[in-house]
């Protein structure tokens, strides 16, 4: 093993590149920009969507549709079968659903239908029931309540 040899595969930082330092750094004089012209100058090199004159690409494309996500309502749906987790005689609202991880908070709105079965006496207060949802409800001994 000679000396050379430790350093071998050991990859450094290459240094910045000095231009403008005289002829012998071999990017002297014009500095690597060539002659005159706008690119030649400081502060040039326009803007980034710039195609040499040509109509560029966001002006091709049509626009297109209206997004109205930021002032939708987060609704949840729950069905009779996702309260069997609550005891028995607890009171269910949005708050409480959030808590149990069920709905995400930028919840807003609650809507509680009708599939599976529900076995406990529950007190729902939600936005919205369906029929089937309501009759269950009561049948099971709760009470469903619309906000």
């Amino acid at each position: 093993m000679n000396l050379e040899d430790v350093r071998k595969g050991v990859l450094r930082q290459t240094r910045r590149t000095r231009v403008g330092r005289g002829v012998g750094s071999g990017l002297g004089k014009t500095a690597g920009r060539g002659h005159k012209g706008y690119y030649s100058r400081s502060g040039s090199g326009g803007r980034l969507s710039y195609e040499g004159g040509q109509m560029p690409l966001f002006r091709r494309l049509p626009k297109k549709g209206f997004n109205n996500q930021r002032f939708r309502t987060e609704r949840k749906i729950l069905n009779l079968r996702d309260l069997n987790g609550f005891p028995e005689g607890s009171t269910v609202d949005l708050q409480v659903v959030v808590r149990a991880g069920l709905t995400s908070p930028r919840t807003q709105e609650l809507r509680i239908l009708g599939k599976g079965s529900l076995e406990s006496r529950l007190l729902v207060r939600a936005r919205h029931f369906s029929k089937a949802a309501r009759a269950a409800i009561e049948k099971a001994g709760g009470q469903a309540e619309t906000l």
